[in-house]
């Protein structure tokens, strides 16, 4: 037994001193890169069938190969949808960066201090308030879809903005993770310096631990801004004006009626791609907090 475990030290000892390291497995490595490249085929390759159908007119769609171009009219495509039907697809993109803008900005500011609260304050109730927060996880919104309809009839509220802007501010998820980054990350001797030299509770969240929370608070932005942009269910319950529609639901609406107006097929395609760009500008905006996040907190 003893000369086994000098044998091992002795092969450590000369990996550390030869400098070589174990020989990574070809089968492992090779395994490793078809697997990523499949499922970035299987990302990109809707987006590229939706640019390339984007490009297309009408007579094109169906006699031409799915992915690859045709005749160049993409911005007149472009110029088609914006046109029709008195620019209400703008109306619809506006409302769209309304609901989740606003919306996850809300929902960000309340879950970032209310995962801080749990994180950093004690309280009676506070464990069984944040296990019903995280019951909260568990359930589906369209479960909750329903039950917010009949709460915002009561005080004629559906059909309005609000029926759709006030339910997306509440984000459980974002309580949670709050919580986790802020015990962290947050050290409670910087919270009693900033008490120390005079600033209130809110002033001590909103100038100090707010940026040592960044990354998650923009991970929460995230997460609401793309659920809200596409969420489905609550405006098909909640509206019925077309002007208060967000562009998914708009593209639904259109989207059913290619049987009577098949010109909104190309609308509907090309109005889809545009409502992705949103989410990718949101994304690359946001994406250098998370690094700077990181490396601040590498430092510490």
């Amino acid at each position: 037994m003893s000369m086994l475990t000098r044998t091992r030290g002795a092969t450590a000892d000369d990996l550390k001193i030869s400098g070589t390291k174990p020989k990574e497995s070809m089968i492992s490595r090779g395994a490793a890169l078809l697997i990523m490249g499949v499922f970035t085929l299987y990302f990109l390759v809707p987006i590229w069938w939706l640019f390339v159908s984007a490009t297309k007119d009408r007579g094109q769609f169906l006699t031409t190969p799915s992915l690859w171009f045709a005749d160049w009219n993409l911005w007149n495509n472009i110029g088609d949808l914006i046109n029709y039907g008195d620019g209400v697809y703008l109306r619809w993109l506006i409302n769209s960066l309304g609901y989740a803008g606003i919306g996850a900005l809300l929902a960000t500011i309340v879950a970032g201090m209310c995962g801080y609260a749990l994180a950093k304050y004690r309280f009676p109730g506070r464990e069984l308030f944040f296990n019903v927060i995280l019951g909260g996880v568990l359930v589906p919104a369209t479960a909750l879809a329903l039950p917010l309809f009949l709460i915002f009839s009561q005080v004629n509220l559906t059909n309005t903005y609000w029926a759709v802007l006030l339910p997306s501010i509440v984000s459980p998820f974002g309580v949670y993770l709050s919580r986790i980054f802020a015990a962290a990350s947050v050290p409670d001797e910087l919270i009693e310096a900033s008490r120390i030299d005079g600033a209130g509770e809110l002033r001590t969240f909103f100038t100090v631990s707010i940026r040592l929370m960044t990354p998650a608070l923009v991970t929460v932005f995230l997460f609401q801004f793309v659920a809200i942009w596409n969420n489905f269910f609550l405006p098909l319950i909640m509206l019925r004006s077309e002007e208060l529609f967000p562009v998914t639901f708009g593209l639904y609406a259109w989207n059913t009626q290619l049987n009577q107006i098949p010109e909104l097929r190309t609308y509907v395609l090309v109005g889809s791609l545009l409502s992705v760009i949103p989410l990718i500008v949101t994304f690359l905006l946001l994406q250098r907090f998370w690094r700077n996040g990181l490396g601040s907190g590498s430092v510490k």
